[in-house]
């Protein structure tokens, strides 16, 4: 009897474990990052123009300052690495991290390239990979993983709260690849102000560890654990005045592993809830392109996404920052509630 309760104490402790040493090899590991970093001058270089085409005048004027202090991107490579390691080594399972692990890597690696062009200057005024083959690449993982989910772990259906399982089928498989393709390009627009996406992240993926361990499921928990470890160390860094950036090496992998957390926990419906501002931040930019190309060239908000809008409408960067930190862990335990409701017989 006692045997059973500690061996149950002690798989409920595990994730936390690896959230700890995440954070521990995330802070060992960033001094030698930061050698690097300055040392061969990995700045993040200022776009100078918008997605529609146009001299993005307004994001020069707020950031300024930023850019000229020359800060170092690709810092995102440090947790991707550190929930790597921790994964291979003490948490790697099949049904549970085999697919997260290998969709943030992968997505990881497409925003690594993307952010080496964008140092080298390559990519004329949005420096970096063309938009549309980063896109492609991001939705070729996300074909993969939508595969593996389907063809190897047997997901066919998913659960709709209050209602009960909705069968896709194969259909399983576009849903995926929407799901992780939307995730992933939603974390990478937040990722703007100094400690926004990380925060963030930290606040949705602490969500998905509470609603993976309510379900029994340890190993994505600890993988869960494992990322807000990570990030609580890179944020640490990253509040305003930023040391560095993520970079889309960062918010790439951490929006992929998302949406398939999302997925595996079998709760895509309640991830609008939990992640609310990644939504918000990426459907305003939305609404900016289409309100340009539809109304004349008129915008919506003053400069796209909204956390840029409130910069430019007199709100000090700390204070979006934290404010929508707040909105976050608010629609967070939102979303841990609606779990737990949906899920009540």
């Amino acid at each position: 009897m006692n045997l059973n309760i500690s061996l149950d104490l002690s798989t409920v402790l595990q994730p936390f474990l690896f959230a700890f040493f995440a954070f521990a090899l995330s802070m060992a590991i960033t001094p030698l990052y930061t050698t690097l970093a300055y040392k061969y001058e990995w700045w993040k270089k200022a776009r100078t123009n918008a997605v529609t085409g146009e001299s993005a005048t307004v994001y020069q004027q707020l950031h300024a300052k930023k850019h000229r202090r020359n800060i170092p991107t690709m810092a995102g490579s440090i947790f991707v690495l550190t929930t790597l390691l921790i994964t291979l080594v003490a948490n790697l399972s099949r049904v549970d991290t085999w697919l997260p692990l290998s969709a943030m890597v992968g997505a990881g690696c497409i925003g690594l390239v993307d952010d080496i062009l964008n140092i080298r200057g390559f990519g004329g005024g949005i420096a970096g990979m063309r938009a549309s083959l980063k896109s492609w690449l991001i939705f070729a993982v996300a074909a993969v993983g939508g595969w593996w989910f389907y063809a190897k772990l047997d997901v066919t259906g998913i659960h709709v709260p209050f209602f009960g399982q909705l069968a896709l089928g194969i259909f399983v498989i576009p849903l995926f690849v929407l799901v992780v393709v939307s995730c992933a390009n939603a974390v990478n627009i937040s990722d703007g102000l100094d400690g926004l996406a990380g925060g963030l992240c930290v606040s949705a993926f602490s969500a998905y560890a509470i609603i993976a361990m309510l379900e029994g499921r340890y190993g994505i928990a600890g993988f869960c654990l494992t990322i807000v470890g990570a990030l609580l160390s890179y944020t640490w860094f990253n509040i305003f005045p930023a040391r560095f950036f993520m970079g889309d090496v960062g918010s790439f992998a951490l929006g992929t592993a998302l949406g398939v957390v999302a997925l595996l926990t079998d709760t895509v419906l309640i991830l609008p809830i939990i992640g609310l501002l990644f939504v918000t931040e990426a459907g305003s930019s939305l609404l900016q392109i289409a309100s340009k190309k539809l109304r004349n060239g008129k915008k919506i908000f003053k400069i796209a996404p909204i956390h840029h809008h409130f910069e430019a409408s007199g709100w000090p960067e700390t204070k979006v920052t934290m404010r929508f930190w707040i909105i976050g862990q608010i629609s967070a335990v939102i979303g841990i509630l609606l779990y737990l409701l949906g899920r009540t017989p």
